[in-house]
């Protein structure tokens, strides 16, 4: 009787623990799911280091060093003309 309750008992752990059968497939899971993210992510830094890249002194882009600099100062040159969409108003 004690070896057949012991195999239960390590049976039912087997099947049911957090590292048993059921606990494997949600790992798996897991794991499909977090290098997914990994691969958005990856995807990401490249694109950011491709910006990055554009900006280095050796191969610096003119145009993007111009977009940067009025985006973030907020500064266009005095001869030049801006242009303003008019807003829709939501409804």
């Amino acid at each position: 009787m004690l070896a057949i309750a012991a195999l239960g008992y390590f049976g039912f752990h087997a099947m049911n623990g957090e590292l048993g059968v059921v606990g494997r497939a949600m790992i798996e899971r897991q794991v499909a799911e977090l290098e997914g993210e990994l691969q958005l992510l990856v995807a990401e830094r490249r694109e950011l280091a491709a910006r990055v890249s554009l900006l280095r002194p050796e191969s610096l882009d003119p145009d993007m060093l111009d977009e940067r600099a009025r985006l973030y100062l907020n500064l266009v040159h005095p001869d030049e003309l801006v242009v303003l969409k008019p807003q829709t108003v939501a409804q």
